[in-house]
């Protein structure tokens, strides 16, 4: 947890904790991108993008995305625009704070994600230790 330090009535300072950035952040680019991939994917039935981090890749852990018809009840759900994403709890501690991105260049292209948390990543992108 973060300290603040504020200063009360008689001058004197007293130390604050306050939580720590439990959201994630899209850009309008990402927005757009998952706008797009959900439309191509829909049938007819409300879709979410689910973000998880799950083990494995060239670092330890790795992000992962994928759509659902629904979440569970410990989801964490966020909302961009209209649209729902969804995190687990368990995730959540590795991508709190973590800005998600999208880029159509044809090199290091596709979704980039920048996790404050992440203390290596590797060169693809999507592996990352903490």
């Amino acid at each position: 947890m973060n300290q603040k330090i504020h200063s009360n009535a008689e001058g004197t300072v007293a130390a604050v904790k306050s939580q720590p950035d439990m959201s994630i952040h899209l850009t309008d680019a990402a927005i757009a991108e998952i706008r797009r991939r959900l439309a191509r994917e829909s049938d007819g039935k409300k879709r979410m993008l689910r973000l998880r981090v799950g083990a494995g890749g060239c670092s330890g852990l790795s992000y992962e995305m994928e759509f659902v018809a629904a979440g569970d009840a410990k989801d964490k759900e966020f909302v961009f625009d209209g649209i729902s994403v969804l995190v687990d709890a368990r995730s959540l501690v590795y991508i709190a704070g973590m800005t998600l991105d999208y880029s159509s260049q044809m090199v290091n292209g596709g979704f980039q994600f920048s996790n404050p948390k992440a203390k290596r990543s590797c060169g693809c992108g999507t592996s990352f230790s903490v």
